[in-house]
């Protein structure tokens, strides 16, 4: 068994690399930071007895992500995982750096789940994760675009879900969808959260769990699951003041 995992070297990948080493599977792992990859590389190998293959590269760049699945092949599990946000007035926020997380969010993860998603469903077997977030499911003023990227993720992971069911095909597809967790996404996205962040590994272990279950969303945390149902019955305009001041506070602090 086999799982590629990007956005590796930290946080929700790093711990979800342990966990399924732990189970046995080699691993592909993908991210920048070419020495974090290779420390965790050096760790699972040793304790796990396991094969490990480090690639570093931005996924910011298409073809980068062309050239992994050109290389690596035969993944029973995919893991999108790589991600990052900003916070502050769209309109002062910078450009650049928008862009960037629009490929890396968005257009990294659409190109490997389609290409894995190809492959897979002519082996008629294969489990793809999308690491989303609550902030999926609504409005985010002051973190406008990372919401927005979070909201393509959850939509085309459902309707890609709804199209494997029609065809009957054994392939399965998730999204995970967490609060705030404790990585170093604050510090990327220069905000301090005003929730109480969850552990990264709990809520690894929870998703590695449901996602052998075949659940389609994996909500982590009673919070989450209460803010999830809020953003479904409570009207938009009023989510928007709410996540609003939430996010000022994040400035703020």
């Amino acid at each position: 068994m086999k799982a590629l995992i990007t956005g590796a070297s930290s946080g929700i990948g790093r711990d979800m690399a342990r966990i399924l080493a732990s189970k046995g599977y080699h691993l592909v792992l993908v991210a920048r930071n070419e020495e974090e990859l290779k420390r965790l590389a050096k760790e699972l190998k040793e304790k796990n007895q396991i094969e490990v293959e480090v690639i570093v590269t931005d996924l910011s760049n298409i073809e980068n992500c062309k050239e992994i699945h050109k290389k690596v092949k035969n993944i029973d599990i995919l893991i999108n995982n790589a991600g990052f946000g900003d916070c502050g007035n769209f309109t002062k926020t910078a450009l650049e750096k928008e862009i960037s997380m629009i490929n890396t969010n968005i257009v990294a993860y659409h190109t490997l789940m389609k290409l894995y998603l190809i492959d897979m469903k002519q082996r008629g077997t294969g489990k793809i994760l999308n690491v989303a977030s609550i902030a999926g499911f609504m409005p985010g003023p002051l973190m406008s675009t990372y919401y927005a990227t979070k909201a393509y993720i959850v939509r085309i992971s459902e309707g890609i879900r709804e199209e494997l069911k029609k065809e009957k095909s054994k392939v399965q597809i998730s999204i995970l969808c967490p609060g705030p967790v404790e990585t170093n996404f604050n510090q990327v996205a220069n905000v301090k959260f005003h929730m109480r962040e969850a552990n990264s590994m709990k809520v690894s272990q929870y998703a590695i769990k449901k996602l052998e279950q075949g659940k389609f969303y994996i909500v982590p945390g009673f919070d989450v699951k209460l803010a999830r149902l809020g953003a479904k019955l409570v009207p938009t305009s009023w989510i928007s003041k709410i996540t609003y001041r939430v996010q000022k506070r994040k400035i703020e602090r």
